[in-house]
Protein backbone atom coordinates (compact mmCIF):
# COMPACT_ATOMS: atom_id res chain seq x y z
CA UNK A 1 0.00 0.00 0.00
CA UNK A 2 1.42 3.52 -1.02
CA UNK A 3 2.45 5.70 1.80
CA UNK A 4 -0.17 8.19 3.53
CA UNK A 5 2.42 10.38 5.25
CA UNK A 6 0.98 12.50 8.18
CA UNK A 7 1.68 16.29 7.07
CA UNK A 8 2.80 18.30 10.16
CA UNK A 9 1.42 21.72 10.69
CA UNK A 10 3.92 24.20 9.59
CA UNK A 11 4.69 26.87 12.84
CA UNK A 12 4.34 30.12 10.65
CA UNK A 13 1.97 29.17 8.42
CA UNK A 14 -2.22 28.64 9.32
CA UNK A 15 -4.19 26.32 7.26
CA UNK A 16 -5.87 29.15 4.91
CA UNK A 17 -2.56 30.50 4.27
CA UNK A 18 -1.68 27.21 2.96
CA UNK A 19 -5.00 26.56 1.12
CA UNK A 20 -4.15 29.26 -0.18
CA UNK A 21 -0.46 28.26 -1.66
CA UNK A 22 -1.92 24.96 -3.01
CA UNK A 23 -5.48 25.83 -4.77
CA UNK A 24 -5.98 28.16 -7.52
CA UNK A 25 -9.18 29.84 -8.16
CA UNK A 26 -12.18 27.71 -9.84
CA UNK A 27 -10.56 26.68 -13.38
CA UNK A 28 -7.35 28.16 -12.46
CA UNK A 29 -5.47 24.17 -12.14
CA UNK A 30 -4.73 24.33 -15.19
CA UNK A 31 -1.94 26.50 -16.06
CA UNK A 32 -2.90 28.68 -19.03
CA UNK A 33 -1.01 31.53 -20.56
CA UNK A 34 -2.82 32.24 -23.55
CA UNK A 35 -4.79 29.71 -25.53
CA UNK A 36 -7.75 28.87 -23.54
CA UNK A 37 -7.06 31.79 -20.88
CA UNK A 38 -9.99 33.58 -22.20
CA UNK A 39 -12.37 30.75 -21.67
CA UNK A 40 -11.02 30.21 -18.53
CA UNK A 41 -11.50 33.51 -17.00
CA UNK A 42 -15.31 33.70 -18.28
CA UNK A 43 -15.80 30.78 -16.32
CA UNK A 44 -14.58 32.50 -13.44
CA UNK A 45 -15.75 35.66 -13.70
CA UNK A 46 -19.38 33.64 -13.95
CA UNK A 47 -18.56 31.79 -11.43
CA UNK A 48 -17.32 34.03 -8.84
CA UNK A 49 -19.94 37.04 -10.18
CA UNK A 50 -17.14 39.23 -10.20
CA UNK A 51 -15.41 41.93 -13.14
CA UNK A 52 -12.06 41.08 -13.70
CA UNK A 53 -9.29 38.64 -12.47
CA UNK A 54 -8.65 40.36 -8.82
CA UNK A 55 -11.94 39.78 -7.92
CA UNK A 56 -11.31 36.07 -8.85
CA UNK A 57 -8.67 35.75 -6.61
CA UNK A 58 -10.38 37.70 -3.67
CA UNK A 59 -13.19 35.69 -3.87
CA UNK A 60 -11.69 32.12 -4.09
CA UNK A 61 -10.15 33.55 -0.45
CA UNK A 62 -13.48 34.31 0.59
CA UNK A 63 -14.41 30.94 -0.20
CA UNK A 64 -11.35 29.85 1.83
CA UNK A 65 -12.55 31.15 5.07
CA UNK A 66 -15.78 29.65 4.35
CA UNK A 67 -14.42 26.21 5.04
CA UNK A 68 -14.95 26.13 9.10
CA UNK A 69 -18.78 26.58 8.19
CA UNK A 70 -19.20 24.89 5.27
CA UNK A 71 -21.55 21.30 4.97
CA UNK A 72 -19.83 20.40 1.45
CA UNK A 73 -16.57 20.85 -0.02
CA UNK A 74 -16.29 21.30 -3.52
CA UNK A 75 -12.61 20.61 -5.17
CA UNK A 76 -11.16 20.74 -8.91
CA UNK A 77 -8.13 18.23 -9.73
CA UNK A 78 -8.36 19.14 -13.18
CA UNK A 79 -5.61 16.16 -13.90
CA UNK A 80 -5.05 13.24 -16.13
CA UNK A 81 -1.60 11.98 -15.53
CA UNK A 82 -3.16 8.91 -13.87
CA UNK A 83 -4.89 7.90 -16.87
CA UNK A 84 -3.94 5.11 -18.93
CA UNK A 85 -5.19 5.68 -23.06
CA UNK A 86 -7.48 8.72 -24.18
CA UNK A 87 -6.52 12.14 -22.07
CA UNK A 88 -8.37 15.05 -22.31
CA UNK A 89 -10.24 14.83 -17.98
CA UNK A 90 -8.15 17.80 -16.96
CA UNK A 91 -10.79 19.35 -18.59
CA UNK A 92 -13.13 18.31 -16.88
CA UNK A 93 -13.92 20.47 -13.72
CA UNK A 94 -13.84 23.53 -15.97
CA UNK A 95 -16.34 22.14 -18.40
CA UNK A 96 -18.65 21.04 -14.91
CA UNK A 97 -18.51 24.14 -13.92
CA UNK A 98 -19.62 26.21 -16.71
CA UNK A 99 -22.59 23.48 -17.67
CA UNK A 100 -23.62 24.16 -13.88
CA UNK A 101 -23.75 27.80 -13.99
CA UNK A 102 -25.42 27.56 -18.19
CA UNK A 103 -28.13 25.51 -16.49
CA UNK A 104 -28.76 27.87 -13.63
CA UNK A 105 -27.26 31.54 -13.81
CA UNK A 106 -27.99 31.40 -10.03
CA UNK A 107 -25.80 28.21 -9.54
CA UNK A 108 -23.21 29.93 -7.02
CA UNK A 109 -25.32 31.38 -4.87
CA UNK A 110 -27.90 29.06 -4.76
CA UNK A 111 -25.21 26.56 -3.50
CA UNK A 112 -23.70 29.14 -1.19
CA UNK A 113 -26.74 29.30 0.79
CA UNK A 114 -27.11 25.65 1.55
CA UNK A 115 -23.48 25.66 2.77
CA UNK A 116 -22.06 24.26 -0.44
CA UNK A 117 -18.48 25.55 -1.19
CA UNK A 118 -16.21 25.47 -4.04
CA UNK A 119 -12.86 26.15 -2.80
CA UNK A 120 -11.17 26.27 -6.88
CA UNK A 121 -8.54 23.58 -7.75
CA UNK A 122 -5.64 21.56 -7.42
CA UNK A 123 -2.86 23.40 -9.13
CA UNK A 124 -1.51 20.70 -11.65
CA UNK A 125 1.75 20.29 -12.90
CA UNK A 126 1.15 18.20 -16.05
CA UNK A 127 3.78 16.35 -16.26
CA UNK A 128 3.37 14.71 -12.75
CA UNK A 129 1.29 12.51 -10.47
CA UNK A 130 2.31 11.82 -7.34
CA UNK A 131 5.36 13.28 -4.90
CA UNK A 132 6.96 10.26 -4.39
CA UNK A 133 7.77 9.66 -8.38
CA UNK A 134 9.60 13.13 -8.05
CA UNK A 135 13.50 12.97 -7.35
CA UNK A 136 14.20 15.18 -4.74
CA UNK A 137 16.44 17.93 -7.37
CA UNK A 138 13.67 18.17 -9.47
CA UNK A 139 10.96 19.01 -6.66
CA UNK A 140 13.05 21.44 -5.22
CA UNK A 141 13.00 23.12 -8.56
CA UNK A 142 9.31 22.78 -8.86
CA UNK A 143 8.63 24.11 -5.67
CA UNK A 144 10.85 27.09 -6.52
CA UNK A 145 8.49 27.72 -9.88
CA UNK A 146 5.10 27.12 -7.94
CA UNK A 147 5.66 28.96 -4.53
CA UNK A 148 7.41 31.95 -5.50
CA UNK A 149 6.71 33.64 -2.85
CA UNK A 150 7.50 31.31 -0.67
CA UNK A 151 10.93 31.91 1.22
CA UNK A 152 11.10 28.29 2.73
CA UNK A 153 8.39 25.98 0.33
CA UNK A 154 10.83 22.94 0.70
CA UNK A 155 8.02 21.20 2.92
CA UNK A 156 5.23 21.95 0.05
CA UNK A 157 3.89 19.35 -2.17
CA UNK A 158 4.32 19.89 -5.60
CA UNK A 159 2.18 16.77 -7.77
CA UNK A 160 -1.68 17.06 -7.98
CA UNK A 161 -2.14 13.69 -5.79
CA UNK A 162 0.03 14.45 -3.27
CA UNK A 163 -1.19 18.64 -3.06
CA UNK A 164 -5.37 17.19 -3.19
CA UNK A 165 -3.98 14.77 0.00
CA UNK A 166 -2.81 17.34 2.15
CA UNK A 167 -5.22 20.42 0.86
CA UNK A 168 -8.24 17.78 1.97
CA UNK A 169 -6.20 17.06 5.17
CA UNK A 170 -6.33 20.89 6.11
CA UNK A 171 -10.02 20.94 5.28
CA UNK A 172 -10.96 18.47 7.24
CA UNK A 173 -9.06 19.41 10.17
CA UNK A 174 -10.66 22.89 9.59
CA UNK A 175 -14.28 21.45 9.72
CA UNK A 176 -13.89 17.44 10.57
CA UNK A 177 -18.09 17.52 9.53
CA UNK A 178 -17.32 18.57 6.05
CA UNK A 179 -18.95 16.32 3.59
CA UNK A 180 -16.55 16.65 0.29
CA UNK A 181 -17.23 16.35 -3.82
CA UNK A 182 -13.79 16.21 -5.96
CA UNK A 183 -14.36 16.94 -9.57
CA UNK A 184 -12.13 15.14 -11.53
CA UNK A 185 -9.76 14.54 -13.34
CA UNK A 186 -8.94 10.57 -14.45
CA UNK A 187 -10.30 8.32 -11.65
CA UNK A 188 -6.56 8.60 -9.81
CA UNK A 189 -8.00 11.91 -7.97
CA UNK A 190 -10.33 10.29 -5.97
CA UNK A 191 -7.79 8.61 -4.27
CA UNK A 192 -6.87 11.97 -1.78
CA UNK A 193 -10.54 12.17 -1.06
CA UNK A 194 -10.62 8.46 0.64
CA UNK A 195 -7.26 8.79 1.94
CA UNK A 196 -7.70 12.13 3.77
CA UNK A 197 -11.59 10.82 4.69
CA UNK A 198 -9.57 7.33 6.34
CA UNK A 199 -7.03 9.39 8.10
CA UNK A 200 -9.48 12.15 10.02
CA UNK A 201 -11.94 9.18 10.79
CA UNK A 202 -9.58 6.93 11.84
CA UNK A 203 -8.40 9.83 14.14
CA UNK A 204 -11.67 10.75 15.25
CA UNK A 205 -13.13 7.55 15.81
CA UNK A 206 -10.04 5.12 15.58
CA UNK A 207 -10.78 3.58 12.16
CA UNK A 208 -11.73 4.87 8.42
CA UNK A 209 -15.64 3.86 9.39
CA UNK A 210 -16.31 4.69 5.58
CA UNK A 211 -17.50 2.39 2.83
CA UNK A 212 -17.01 3.24 -1.21
CA UNK A 213 -19.47 2.66 -3.91
CA UNK A 214 -18.06 3.08 -7.20
CA UNK A 215 -20.30 2.80 -10.57
CA UNK A 216 -17.48 2.23 -13.17
CA UNK A 217 -17.13 0.21 -16.39
CA UNK A 218 -13.73 -1.15 -14.61
CA UNK A 219 -12.09 -2.85 -11.40
CA UNK A 220 -9.49 -0.63 -10.65
CA UNK A 221 -8.17 -3.52 -8.76
CA UNK A 222 -4.31 -3.00 -9.88
CA UNK A 223 -1.65 -3.38 -6.82
CA UNK A 224 0.11 -1.74 -9.47
CA UNK A 225 0.21 -0.62 -12.95
CA UNK A 226 3.92 -0.47 -14.89
CA UNK A 227 5.38 0.15 -11.28
CA UNK A 228 2.91 3.06 -10.18
CA UNK A 229 1.33 2.24 -7.47
CA UNK A 230 -1.76 4.98 -7.57
CA UNK A 231 -3.12 5.53 -11.00
CA UNK A 232 -6.71 5.14 -12.73
CA UNK A 233 -6.31 1.47 -12.47
CA UNK A 234 -5.21 0.87 -9.04
CA UNK A 235 -6.33 3.19 -6.74
CA UNK A 236 -8.95 1.24 -6.14
CA UNK A 237 -7.26 -1.60 -4.83
CA UNK A 238 -5.38 0.68 -1.97
CA UNK A 239 -8.81 1.97 -1.07
CA UNK A 240 -10.13 -1.18 -0.58
CA UNK A 241 -7.02 -2.38 1.74
CA UNK A 242 -7.36 1.55 3.12
CA UNK A 243 -11.30 0.86 4.17
CA UNK A 244 -10.85 -2.60 6.01
CA UNK A 245 -11.69 -4.68 3.27
CA UNK A 246 -14.94 -6.72 4.04
CA UNK A 247 -17.10 -5.97 1.27
CA UNK A 248 -17.20 -2.12 2.29
CA UNK A 249 -15.75 -1.70 -1.62
CA UNK A 250 -18.76 -1.97 -3.85
CA UNK A 251 -18.22 -1.87 -7.72
CA UNK A 252 -21.36 -1.57 -9.77
CA UNK A 253 -21.82 -1.68 -13.75
CA UNK A 254 -18.68 -3.61 -13.86
CA UNK A 255 -18.34 -4.93 -17.46
CA UNK A 256 -14.43 -4.59 -18.84
CA UNK A 257 -12.69 -6.77 -16.84
CA UNK A 258 -9.54 -9.44 -17.70
CA UNK A 259 -10.99 -11.74 -14.72
CA UNK A 260 -14.64 -12.65 -13.83
CA UNK A 261 -16.54 -11.54 -11.04
CA UNK A 262 -15.69 -14.53 -8.51
CA UNK A 263 -12.15 -14.05 -8.91
CA UNK A 264 -12.56 -10.15 -7.45
CA UNK A 265 -14.63 -10.98 -4.87
CA UNK A 266 -12.96 -14.12 -3.79
CA UNK A 267 -9.37 -13.14 -3.71
CA UNK A 268 -10.30 -8.68 -2.50
CA UNK A 269 -13.23 -9.67 -0.52
CA UNK A 270 -14.84 -6.67 -2.57
CA UNK A 271 -18.35 -6.97 -3.95
CA UNK A 272 -19.27 -6.41 -7.52
CA UNK A 273 -22.58 -6.10 -9.21
CA UNK A 274 -21.77 -6.31 -12.69
CA UNK A 275 -23.64 -3.99 -15.57
CA UNK A 276 -25.34 -7.10 -17.43
CA UNK A 277 -27.48 -8.20 -14.35
CA UNK A 278 -28.17 -4.24 -13.60
CA UNK A 279 -29.77 -3.95 -17.03
CA UNK A 280 -31.62 -6.83 -17.00
CA UNK A 281 -32.78 -6.76 -13.47
CA UNK A 282 -32.35 -3.24 -11.99
CA UNK A 283 -34.76 -2.80 -9.18
CA UNK A 284 -33.35 -6.32 -7.89
CA UNK A 285 -29.59 -4.96 -8.24
CA UNK A 286 -30.73 -1.97 -6.30
CA UNK A 287 -32.24 -3.72 -3.76
CA UNK A 288 -29.30 -5.39 -3.33
CA UNK A 289 -26.72 -3.45 -3.47
CA UNK A 290 -28.49 -0.97 -0.95
CA UNK A 291 -29.17 -4.14 1.22
CA UNK A 292 -25.22 -4.62 1.39
CA UNK A 293 -24.23 -1.33 2.25
CA UNK A 294 -26.94 -1.14 5.00
CA UNK A 295 -25.94 -4.03 6.59
CA UNK A 296 -22.54 -2.63 7.12
CA UNK A 297 -24.00 0.60 8.26
CA UNK A 298 -21.07 2.98 7.23
CA UNK A 299 -21.52 5.98 5.54
CA UNK A 300 -20.39 6.04 1.38
CA UNK A 301 -18.03 7.63 -1.01
CA UNK A 302 -19.76 7.82 -3.89
CA UNK A 303 -17.12 7.61 -6.67
CA UNK A 304 -18.81 8.20 -9.79
CA UNK A 305 -16.77 7.31 -12.79
CA UNK A 306 -18.42 8.38 -16.25
CA UNK A 307 -17.53 5.54 -17.84
CA UNK A 308 -20.01 3.82 -15.86
CA UNK A 309 -22.15 4.70 -17.69
CA UNK A 310 -22.95 3.19 -21.14
CA UNK A 311 -21.40 4.43 -23.99
CA UNK A 312 -24.01 5.96 -25.84
CA UNK A 313 -25.06 8.75 -22.66
CA UNK A 314 -21.28 8.81 -22.00
CA UNK A 315 -19.13 9.01 -24.51
CA UNK A 316 -16.67 11.90 -23.71
CA UNK A 317 -14.39 9.89 -21.40
CA UNK A 318 -11.31 8.26 -22.13
CA UNK A 319 -12.41 4.53 -22.21
CA UNK A 320 -16.40 4.47 -22.90
CA UNK A 321 -17.92 1.29 -22.70
CA UNK A 322 -21.22 -0.04 -24.26
CA UNK A 323 -23.54 -2.03 -22.22
CA UNK A 324 -23.41 -0.35 -19.21
CA UNK A 325 -25.68 1.43 -16.90
CA UNK A 326 -28.28 3.70 -17.34
CA UNK A 327 -28.77 6.88 -15.90
CA UNK A 328 -31.48 6.77 -14.29
CA UNK A 329 -30.03 3.71 -12.54
CA UNK A 330 -27.29 5.87 -11.50
CA UNK A 331 -29.47 8.50 -10.40
CA UNK A 332 -31.70 6.57 -8.08
CA UNK A 333 -28.92 4.73 -7.05
CA UNK A 334 -27.53 8.25 -5.64
CA UNK A 335 -30.59 8.69 -4.25
CA UNK A 336 -31.12 5.87 -2.23
CA UNK A 337 -28.04 5.93 -0.67
CA UNK A 338 -28.21 9.10 0.43
CA UNK A 339 -31.80 8.62 2.12
CA UNK A 340 -30.22 5.38 3.52
CA UNK A 341 -26.89 5.21 5.04
CA UNK A 342 -25.74 8.48 3.79
CA UNK A 343 -23.07 9.88 1.97
CA UNK A 344 -19.47 10.65 3.43
CA UNK A 345 -18.45 12.56 0.17
CA UNK A 346 -18.25 11.80 -3.80
CA UNK A 347 -16.86 12.64 -6.89
CA UNK A 348 -17.62 13.05 -10.80
CA UNK A 349 -14.54 11.09 -12.45
CA UNK A 350 -13.04 10.71 -16.16
CA UNK A 351 -15.05 13.53 -17.92
CA UNK A 352 -13.14 14.13 -20.92
CA UNK A 353 -15.31 16.66 -23.09
CA UNK A 354 -12.61 17.12 -25.94
CA UNK A 355 -13.16 13.21 -26.76
CA UNK A 356 -16.92 13.60 -27.17
CA UNK A 357 -17.70 13.85 -30.70
CA UNK A 358 -20.12 16.78 -29.72
CA UNK A 359 -17.49 18.04 -28.07
CA UNK A 360 -18.75 16.58 -25.09
CA UNK A 361 -21.68 18.11 -24.29
CA UNK A 362 -24.01 15.25 -24.05
CA UNK A 363 -22.04 13.73 -21.39
CA UNK A 364 -21.14 16.92 -20.04
CA UNK A 365 -24.68 17.64 -19.61
CA UNK A 366 -24.70 14.51 -17.90
CA UNK A 367 -22.27 14.77 -15.45
CA UNK A 368 -23.82 17.91 -14.29
CA UNK A 369 -27.30 15.73 -13.68
CA UNK A 370 -24.66 13.32 -11.15
CA UNK A 371 -23.56 16.11 -9.68
CA UNK A 372 -26.80 17.82 -8.82
CA UNK A 373 -27.39 14.85 -7.29
CA UNK A 374 -24.78 14.01 -5.25
CA UNK A 375 -24.85 17.26 -4.05
CA UNK A 376 -28.21 17.26 -3.02
CA UNK A 377 -27.53 14.05 -1.08
CA UNK A 378 -24.20 15.05 0.63
CA UNK A 379 -25.89 18.93 1.83
CA UNK A 380 -29.00 16.45 3.08
CA UNK A 381 -26.33 13.96 5.10
CA UNK A 382 -24.69 17.10 6.45
CA UNK A 383 -28.03 18.37 7.81
CA UNK A 384 -28.86 14.96 8.95
CA UNK A 385 -25.19 15.44 10.98
CA UNK A 386 -24.23 13.04 13.47
CA UNK A 387 -26.80 10.30 12.64
CA UNK A 388 -24.82 9.55 9.65
CA UNK A 389 -21.70 9.07 11.40
CA UNK A 390 -20.34 6.59 14.44
CA UNK A 391 -20.45 7.68 17.98
CA UNK A 392 -17.19 9.44 18.79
Amino acid sequence: MPEHPEHPEHPERPPHDELRLLLRPAGGGLHLVSTGRAEQLAMQRALYGVADESGVQAAFERQLHAIADARVIILGVPSDVGAGFRRGANLGPQALRAALLAADPDWRDAQQARGVVDIGDVFVVPQLLSDDLVAPAARARIQRAIYPGEADPSDLPVAPLTIAERALDLVLACNPDARLFIIGGDHSTAWPAVAALARARTRRFGAPRLAIVQPDAHTDLLPHRLGIPICFATWSFHANDLIGRQGRLVQVGTRASRFPRAHWESTLDVRQFWADECRAHPEAALHDLIAHVDARGLPVYFSNDIDGTDARFADATGTPEPDGLGPDFVVELIRRLGAGVGLLGGDLMELAPPLGPDNGAATVALAARYTRETLDQLVAAAARGSATLPPA
